[in-house]
């Protein structure tokens, strides 16, 4: 059952939890910051039903609280770091705020980021770079957790991709698994007790089905656009590795640690004016946006928009009425935040 809890209360209980865990105060505090506005923004997957999930793995010791991005090298406007298996939301702040550094010295600006943890919401960079006023391109690569197109069995990762175009009217993001539903939503439908609006993937037997337990059961979520998915998945997952010089999806596999963990990321910054000035492109994007949402609706009274323009009235609705939280999974985290660590992350099978 879901509840309705205000902002503040919802950022303040997530910065208790993870202070229990061992956090810094400013990285207890960021992070917190990060998983509320997920949650804020209609994201809950990534978001507060992800705390949990996150305090197992500092406490196992499969993130490290204190490691930070160390640069390994640098050619003009790239940059490597090693994120030393730290917290995944700062690694991934760092690396898309350098990235828009080097954007404003060379019109484009590309880090990638080896070693790191997950960065929870991908979303969250591409809209940081957007709202920054650079256009923003960001991936990851995990462990393998999707078949490949004719495989019955895990053999590559959802490897999420995110780019953002900075509107002035409202950015336009799309933030998206290479899997068909990612499973942290099949999670937020299993534990809300819903079926999925389509099919997600297969059962034990094969069959295709819009059950999210079953899918978490066998494991065979489907692949976005079938072979073309799973393909992209590939591609994304050697090109991150390439790019950051580190891990690929076998690697982590074989390493067999969990949840992206050891993983590489890429952040991508790009200056929208550099070959037009701000109003010719500002009207460029606002006539194709407003276009694209006049597109004939395929039901009655249906509306038709933009990736990234319902999360803003989402946002805006968190704000005055509360952010939108499973009970379980709230009252987890304000177990968390008293004391009791010995909490299990049941967002996840």
């Amino acid at each position: 059952m879901s509840i309705k809890v205000p902002y503040e209360k919802v950022k303040e209980t997530v910065e208790k939890a993870l202070l229990q865990a061992g956090l810094s105060k400013e990285k207890a505090e960021i992070c917190a910051k990060i998983h509320a506005q997920s949650s804020a923004d209609g994201v809950e997957s990534h978001g507060l039903n992800r705390v949990p999930r996150f305090v197992e793995y500092v406490l196992g010791g499969l993130v490290d609280p204190e490691g930070e991005p160390e640069l390994i090298g640098g050619k003009g406007a790239v940059e490597n770091y090693d994120g030393h298996l730290g917290i995944g939301i700062t690694n991934a702040l760092f690396c898309a705020d350098r990235a828009m550094e080097l954007a404003k010295v060379h019109g484009i600006g590309c880090v990638a980021l080896k070693n790191t943890t997950h960065w929870m919401r991908g979303g969250t960079y591409a809209w940081r770079m957007a709202e920054a006023g650079f256009m923003g391109m960001s991936w990851i690569n995990t462990e393998s957790c999707m078949p490949l197109w004719g495989s019955d069995e895990p053999g590559v990762g959802n490897n999420p991709f995110c780019i953002a175009v900075p509107r002035e009217d409202g950015p336009i993001v799309l933030d998206m698994a290479m899997s068909q539903y990612a499973y942290g939503k099949l999670g937020v439908y299993r534990l809300a007790g819903k079926k999925l609006p389509f099919p997600g993937g297969f059962d034990k037997e094969g069959n295709l089905t819009d059950d999210p337990g079953a899918i978490e059961e066998s494991k065979r979520i489907l692949p976005t656009g079938y072979w073309k998915g799973s393909s992209m998945a590939i591609a994304l997952d050697l090109a991150a590795a390439l790019m950051a010089n580190g891990k690929s999806g076998l690697n982590l596999d074989e390493e067999g640690r969990g949840s992206c963990t050891g993983c590489c990321q890429i952040f991508i910054a790009y200056d929208p004016y550099l070959f037009g000035t701000k109003e010719e492109i500002q009207d460029m994007l606002n006539k194709r946006v407003a276009a694209a949402d006049a597109s004939h609706p395929e039901k009655e009274g249906g509306k038709v928009t933009c990736p990234g323009e319902r999360t803003i009235e989402t946002r805006k609705q968190s704000m005055e009425n509360g952010v939108n939280v499973d009970e379980l999974i709230w009252n987890q985290i304000v177990a968390i935040s008293e004391g009791n660590l010995e909490t299990k992350d049941i967002a996840s099978k």
